[in-house]
């Protein structure tokens, strides 16, 4: 029966695959943080072009002052 030995096979592929997994996990884990600072900026989004007729306030049409 061919079976139990393609479980067999699965079995150990599936345990490696585990056991390589916590090993890239503990790697990870002893590896200081190698960010750069442009990663961490905060993105607002574009810059308002100088021409930019939108880039004015609003006028008040509520009509509070």
């Amino acid at each position: 029966m061919t079976t139990t030995f393609q479980k067999r096979q699965k079995e150990m592929k599936r345990m490696e695959k585990a056991r390589a997994k916590a090993e890239r996990r503990a790697q990870k884990k002893l590896e200081p943080n190698s960010t750069d600072e442009e990663e961490l900026q905060v993105l607002t989004g574009p810059r308002p072009l100088d021409d930019d007729p939108l880039a004015a306030p609003l006028p008040n049409i509520s009509g509070e002052n």
